[in-house]
């Protein structure tokens, strides 16, 4: 398992429209499994620093196999997991898993592998799908949007 720590706070500096104001400054923890480094690469690559402008700096903790997704998300610090639904074991079946064992698990978001496959999405109760080839855009958007509705949660706890 390695863990990416990106910044909580915004470095010393102007402000370049880039960095919140205000607002929560934890930084929002965010699983990335995969099998395949280059996946989890490009995955984190197009996550960047922070996915939206009002959210704070996301830390990314990357794991390539399945005993490490369910270590890491049984601790309860984990905001969101983004699973690669091509792995081995596949991030559908473990998405599934996850929403059936673990209480209050962070919404998921999984990566299919044709936007065709995006319904099996649907069995394993993910939160959001994105289809391969990633689109950056896409991708930080809908991670943005689960992220946003995690915060929401956490501060009506």
């Amino acid at each position: 398992m390695t863990s990416v720590n990106l910044p909580a706070t915004p470095s010393p500096g102007p402000n370049r429209g880039n960095e919140p104001t205000g607002g929560p400054t934890r930084s929002l923890r965010v699983l990335v499994y995969s099998d395949d480094r280059l996946t989890r690469r490009s995955i984190i690559m197009a996550l960047g620093r922070r996915p939206a402008p009002e959210l704070p700096a996301i830390e990314i903790v990357e794991v390539a196999t399945e005993p490490f997704v369910i270590r890491s998300l049984d601790g309860g610090d984990i905001d969101l997991a983004i699973l690669d639904g091509e792995a081995v074991p596949g991030g559908m079946g473990i998405c599934r898993q996850l929403k059936d064992e673990i209480f209050r698990a962070p919404p998921v978001l999984v990566i299919v592998g044709r936007p065709a496959d995006a319904w099996l999405a649907t069995w394993s109760r993910a939160d959001a799908v994105v289809s391969q080839p990633l689109d950056p855009r896409v991708l930080a958007d809908q991670a943005a949007a689960l992220l946003r509705r995690r915060l929401v949660g956490i501060e009506a706890d």
